[in-house]
């Protein structure tokens, strides 16, 4: 049966679950991290997910499922994505499997980024209400490694990337928590990262570039995981870090990681400890995951990212109530 298009639906409809770090403008939400996710509920048969393709240059990779089946992968290279099931209730869940790391997305126009723009459901389909997501809500601040980059394999383009394989997208499903899975490849505390993303020191606390991250409320729990792509790292800049995410943050637990290769973990360490706050706490990596683990001797691959996950949820579960 033909689409005959019905109600148009804008991205900051209620209706609407998005999860994640999203900048919003007039009629669209804007990510450009891996890991974000849409979510919705209709009645019907039919709807289409929009998306405002415009000037991209390398399509971000989409994983999408109906109803808790198998995820099917989509690239972004056109402005509509057409859903389509028998009749009746159905979950839909986009998830950003890849926002590729090399192309410009933090300065607009963006050559990668997915730019959703609402949906246009079929004449006989109505969207439902769907609950906020409950449970903790944790913040993840990182490089490559957090942002799932060659997780897959040791392809360093998209192909080889997958956010809902990284190990932050992995211990917020364990905990059952909602999440900000910030990864920018190459980032580093005082190192730009690539595709024109700045320091973390200057990149904290927007989405990109014009578009500052606003909370309605402080998330439970901040872990970051930044430093091994810093070429020199003082405990002075690590804890400047620190406390550009006390100040936006003022009731949040704070989780500093060590890098997993072991890289400036005494400079991090010393950076915790001069911050004397109760709240905030170094947790030391060594030994979680080896080189065998990895897809390419530093990003960890899919059993690899299941180890960290692993251990990181156990470390976790204390500074949530246990």
């Amino acid at each position: 049966m033909a689409f005959v298009a019905g109600e148009v639906v804008a991205p900051g409809d209620p209706r609407i679950v998005l999860e994640g770090q999203w900048g919003h403008q007039p009629g669209l939400a804007i990510t450009v991290n891996s890991g974000s996710r849409i979510s919705f509920t209709f009645n019907g048969s039919a709807v289409q997910v929009l998306f405002d393709a415009e000037g991209l240059t390398v399509p971000p990779h989409l994983w999408i499922t109906l109803d808790e089946g198998e995820p099917e992968l989509h690239l972004i290279g056109r402005p509509v994505i057409e859903l389509t099931a028998e009749p009746g209730q159905h979950k839909v869940e986009l998830v950003v499997k890849d926002v590729n790391e090399h192309s410009n997305r933090w300065n607009q126009p963006f050559e990668c980024a997915v730019v959703f723009a609402g949906l246009v459901l079929d004449s006989s389909t109505r969207l439902r209400l769907a609950g906020r997501p409950g449970g903790p809500r944790l913040e993840f601040y990182g490089d490559s490694i957090t942002q799932g980059v060659r997780a897959l394999s040791s392809d360093p383009e998209s192909g080889g990337a997958d956010g809902t394989k990284s190990y932050a997208y992995l211990t917020a499903r364990a905990l059952g928590a909602s999440a900000y899975q910030v990864g920018f490849g190459r980032q580093g505390i005082t190192r730009t990262g690539n595709g024109d993303v700045p320091p973390g020191l200057d990149s904290f606390g927007w989405n990109f570039a014009g578009s500052r991250a606003e909370r309605v409320e402080d998330p439970d729990l901040v872990v970051i995981n930044l430093g091994v792509n810093d070429e020199t790292l003082t405990a002075a800049e690590y804890g400047d870090y620190l406390a550009r995410v006390r100040s936006a943050y003022e009731r949040s637990t704070i989780v500093a990681l060590s890098p997993f290769s072991g890289k400036w973990a005494a400079e991090i360490e010393a950076a915790v400890k001069a911050a004397d706050d109760p709240a905030i706490h170094y947790l030391s990596t060594d030994g979680w995951i080896t080189e065998a683990d990895c897809t390419d001797g530093v990003h960890p691959s899919v059993a690899g990212h299941t180890k960290i996950a692993t251990r990181l949820t156990t470390a976790l579960l204390p500074h949530l109530g246990g």
